[in-house]
Order: C-alpha cells, then sequence, then structure tokens
C-alpha cells in the first residue's frame, strides 16, 4: 500500500492554501505536480552540468550522461527492449506532427488512416491533415454507452489498405481505458501492415504500460503527466525507427533516436524526466532492479487511484441534479482512470470551476482539447467539468469535492 503522507510531503505545491482551505490539485490530467526530486535534479544539472553534447570536457560528457540516463528511464519505466529506441521532443503534439509529416513522404492517394472519436485532438488533427496528400482518414465513433469505442465498426473499418490505426490508451476527458489488449490484435489481423500508433498521454501516470506486452509500433507519452517536467516522449520498435525518414539538420545524427531530436535537446529537462521515473520507482520496495520497481509501483498506484475512483463516482452519482459522462459503474473502475466529467444544473462548467477555485479545489472546464468527444455527447461548445485524480490525492480531497458539489448544487435548487 502506498504511504500516502510519506508521498505528499515530497511534493510542495500540495502545501498550498487558498482561503484557509488546502489546495486539492485535480487538474492532474492536465498536468500533475512535480516532487521535489524532480526540481532538485533540473537546478542540479544546470548549476553543475549545462553544456552541449558530445564535447571532450567534463560538463559535456556528464550532459551525455543526463541524456542516456533519461532514455534509460523511460525504457524502463515503458519497458522498451533497448533505450535506443526513446525519442525525446517538446511535447506529444508537436512529436506527433513531426511523425505525421515522415509518414507522409511515402503515402499515396487512396491510403486509409483510423482515427477515433474519444481522443484528444492531438491523435486526431495529425492524422486528419494526412487527407492532404489523399489519404482517406476513418473514425471510429462511440458505442451507444457514450464512453466507450465502437469495435464493431472498427472491424468493419480496417481492411489491407489501412495504413495507420491511431488510438488513445486513456481518454483525457472521461477516463475511460481502450482496451488495446483486444483491439490490436483486431488490427493485426484485418491489416497486418498497418501501423499502429498509441497515445499513452493519459494512462502512463496511472497504469503499467509495456510496449512489449501491448504490441504497438509508437507510443507516445508526456513527462509532465506523470510528476515530470514538460518533455515529450515518444517510443517506437527499432525496425520502424530505422526505416523512418527523419527531416534533420546534415551534421546529425544518422541513426535513431538522434536522427529524430532535432536541434539541442532539452538537457535540464531530460534530467528531470529520470528523476521522475526514479520517484516512481522509489514507491516501491527497494528490493529489485528499477524496471521491476516500477512495475510494483505503478500497481500499487492502480489500486489506490481505483478507491479513490470508486468512491468518487458513488459520491457524485448520488448527486440528482449532476450529469456524469463516462462508465459510471463502481464495479467497473479497471476499465478507466481516475479522471471524469461532469455537469451540475444551473452551472456554466467554467462558472463552476470558477466556484470550486474559491474553495481550493482545482478543476479543468471546456473541452481540455477533446473536440471531438465533447461534440458526440452533446456538450459543444461549453463543455463540462473535468475531475482528475493521481495517487498523491486522498480519500478526504474526494469527500471534500463531493461535499462542495453537494452544497453547491443544492444552493442553485433553492435558488430555482
Amino acid at each position: 500500500m502506498l504511504r500516502i503522507d510519506e508521498i505528499r510531503r515530497q511534493f510542495p505545491a500540495l502545501q498550498r492554501q487558498i482561503n484557509g482551505n488546502a489546495v486539492i490539485h485535480a487538474d492532474n490530467p492536465g498536468g500533475t505536480q512535480v516532487p521535489q526530486a524532480v526540481v532538485d535534479a533540473m537546478s542540479n544539472y544546470l548549476l553543475h552540468r549545462n553544456a552541449n553534447v558530445h564535447g571532450e570536457f567534463l560538463t559535456s560528457q556528464l550532459t551525455d550522461e543526463t541524456v542516456e540516463a533519461a532514455r534509460g528511464a523511460m525504457a524502463d519505466l515503458l519497458n522498451a527492449p533497448s533505450p535506443r529506441e526513446i525519442v525525446f521532443g517538446n511535447n506529444m503534439t508537436t512529436l506527433t506532427f513531426q511523425l505525421r509529416h515522415m509518414l507522409a513522404r511515402d503515402w499515396t492517394a487512396g491510403d486509409e488512416v483510423v482515427v477515433t472519436t474519444l481522443d484528444h485532438d492531438a491523435n486526431y488533427t495529425p492524422w486528419l491533415t494526412l487527407a492532404e496528400v489523399g489519404a482517406v482518414v476513418h473514425e471510429v465513433p462511440l458505442a451507444a454507452d457514450g464512453a466507450t469505442l465502437d469495435l464493431a465498426t472498427l472491424d468493419d473499418l480496417l481492411n489491407p489498405r489501412t495504413k495507420l490505426v491511431a488510438l488513445g490508451h486513456a481518454s483525457n476527458a472521461v477516463g475511460t481505458l481502450n482496451p488495446l489488449d483486444e483491439i490490436i490484435p483486431r488490427v493485426r489481423e484485418r491489416s497486418p501492415e498497418a501501423l499502429i500508433f498509441v497515445d499513452a498521454v493519459q494512462s502512463v501516470p496511472h497504469v503499467p504500460v509495456d510496449v512489449q506486452a501491448l504490441g504497438c509500433d509508437i507510443l507516445v507519452c508526456s513527462a509532465y503527466k506523470f510528476f515530470g517536467p514538460h518533455v515529450g516522449v515518444m517510443w517506437g520498435r527499432a525496425d520502424v525507427l530505422d526505416r523512418l525518414p527523419p527531416y534533420k539538420v546534415r551534421p546529425a545524427g544518422a541513426d535513431a533516436p538522434d536522427k529524430f531530436e532535432t536541434g539541442t535537446k532539452n538537457h535540464e529537462g531530460l534530467a528531470g524526466v529520470a528523476a521522475a521515473v526514479d520517484y516512481l520507482a522509489a514507491l516501491a520496495a527497494p528490493h529489485a532492479e528499477r524496471r521491476a520497481r516500477l512495475r510494483e509501483s505503478m500497481a500499487l498506484i492502480r489500486d489506490h487511484e481505483q478507491r479513490l475512483s470508486a468512491q468518487l463516482i458513488a459520491g457524485l452519482t448520488a448527486i440528482p441534479t449532476l450529469a456524469f459522462y463516462g462508465i459510471r459503474d463502481v464495479e467497473r473502475v479497471d476499465e478507466r482512470v481516475p479522471t471524469v466529467a461532469i455537469n451540475l444544473r444551473g452551472w456554466h462548467p467554467q462558472a463552476l470551476a470558477a466556484a470550486l477555485t474559491d474553495e481550493g479545489i482545482f478543476c479543468w472546464s471546456g473541452h481540455y482539447y477533446a473536440l471531438n468527444l465533447i461534440e458526440a455527447l452533446g456538450l459543444a461548445p461549453d463543455g463540462a467539468l473535468r475531475i482528475g485524480l493521481a495517487h498523491y490525492n486522498t480519500a478526504g480531497e474526494v469527500a471534500r469535492i463531493v461535499d462542495v458539489l453537494k452544497r453547491e448544487a443544492l444552493k442553485r435548487d433553492t435558488r430555482a
């Protein structure tokens, strides 16, 4: 079991108060807080290692070590076969557009792409623009429950001309975990040549992610969603990365991952990435190698967050004037991450977020870049209020969120 009090002491941001209330960070899908160890690692790099790579002098050699340490850390977190399969970039969105441009070099009119309604726009618009080179873009809609994908339609869309299937692992809006262990084999069977691209930005902070077990070709995530700095990460199968044609300057390395990392990397950010992974590993018993510790720690996080999810869903769905979007059955918390979207009768989502802020509860409102989903749910243009938890949140915080929403719901009902 996680030692939550000890964990929370490592996060300076969790000590903030507003209007006499301890702040509850429930905006974690938009970006998690960072432990002191991450800040210290980044400061240490800037103070004692700051240089560019591949020089003959000490700080440059220490920078090379920093980069390689970050690759090794991410390989362990994602269970990648090799650190050379880890590519760093500004963020997931930029990496995805970069990949789109590389792929488009070899595409011809009539090639087909499959995207989904459930995804963040960063895993939709880059692929939609492949229509510019003549590609046909298909979209897998929501199932009748409004929370999961219509997999029967996915089966119908897949064929030998499918060149790319872009999937999210977890929804940044309603928290659905797509059953990739079921979906990916279906893609392989019907479209054996298709490249399978997974957006794992919202899953990596919450569940063990194993690229070898998933069987995808490329997976992307963002360190600032798993307690690190603003750095994007892409894993790609070695043979896939080798055949991708990069956009690069002539002196840049000709092999992966160097050929994809244009210009000077965010070295202090990479120091923070490694520290964030080490923070996660330290949540487990210290007896095993880091990859094994990470499996254990992510299982502990998953267990804790499922309990929080069940408590949050039960509390929210008991409010009569509250609309809840997504999987609401507390017996199905294993099919989601602790992210929910709601609306409260009589409240505009943005006004509700502001009211919660006055209570020291930080939540997001609007569409959170999940444009297709918000439109499919009939919530455009206002969207919904999003509550997203992380492992440093507590049962007491969940109870306070529910109590405040009950109070605000009662106020509006009384006025009506």
